[in-house]
């Protein structure tokens, strides 16, 4: 791993009293702590990590916000929130290293895109992007929409589009449309949940390869660690198996160092010393 690397899509889940999952949910996920996450973040070398709110939890973001304070110095966060929160509690979420909202069609608990203007809203003063958990018909839909909210857009997982359709999907190339926006970024991330191959998913090389071609220094990699979801253990990925995956899709050093090290720092911030702000051309 290039020094300073980052993984820019995890989890942390509680269920406990104090944090319990939300009646309506599609799956029921064991528990992983902050310690967990930062344990396999130096197994496989990577230095910083972006937690993002897992559907489970709702608008609970209690888990994050306690991750954040146990590791100042290696995480950022992604919440979710429902747009009635006070400004007061935004602010806190800020100082603690919270720097976008997701918003979540995937799994039954997230927030759904008909919150997406309200949400971009109580984004836009923070200087908080809008991280997109959606599939790749549903970006199609929300395209003109999402060209004209103004603020900083992540895309999830590629835009959630099967790689047996193949490039020249109608619904792929609109997400490439997006991501070619200045405002835009996607995670090169999920290539288990897209592919219909076993690892290295090479089916998927192609997706990472366009997406690349489109915005080279708008794209980030993420391992969607602890992959929530996953139902089948023949599917369940490590995250080393998919830091090879991404480099033999790329096989590029000059790229791999951008997406892993420089694309991030400039989207997230570097955690700990910026008091919740990404860098985002504040600096």
């Amino acid at each position: 791993m290039p020094r300073g690397a980052w993984d820019t899509h995890a989890h942390v889940i509680s269920g406990d009293a104090r944090h319990p999952f939300v009646p309506l949910r599609t799956y029921t996920p064991p528990p992983v702590s902050a310690d967990d996450y930062v344990a396999m973040l130096d197994t496989v070398g990577l230095d910083h990590g972006v937690l993002i709110q897992i559907s489970v939890h709702g608008v609970d973001n209690g888990p994050i916000v306690e991750a954040l304070q146990r590791y100042p110095q290696r995480l950022r966060g992604v919440v979710a929130i429902d747009g009635s929160e006070s400004d007061e509690t935004l602010a806190r979420l800020r100082e603690a290293g919270v720097c976008g909202v997701r918003i979540n069609e995937l799994f039954a608990g997230g927030s759904c895109a008909d919150q997406l203007q309200r949400i971009a809203d109580r984004c836009r003063p923070l200087g908080w992007h809008v991280d997109l958990a959606l599939h790749g018909h549903r970006l199609h839909e929300l395209a003109p929409t999402l060209r004209e909210l103004n603020l900083r857009l992540v895309i999830d997982h590629m835009g959630w589009c099967p790689a047996s359709r193949g490039v020249d999907d109608p619904d792929f190339q609109a997400v490439l449309e997006l991501a070619s926006m200045d405002d835009c970024w996607t995670k090169l991330s999920g290539a288990y949940r897209v592919s219909s191959q076993s690892a290295p998913f090479d089916d998927v090389a192609p997706f990472v390869r366009a997406l690349v071609r489109a915005a080279p220094d708008r794209t980030v990699w993420g391992s969607d660690w602890p992959h929530v979801a996953i139902f089948d253990p023949a599917r369940m990925p490590e995250p080393g198996m998919l830091l090879d995956a991404l480099q033999r899709h790329l096989d590029d050093p000059v790229q791999l160092q951008a997406v892993l090290v420089d694309n991030p720092l400039r989207l997230f911030g570097q955690p700990g010393n910026m008091g919740g702000r990404a860098i985002h051309g504040e600096m």
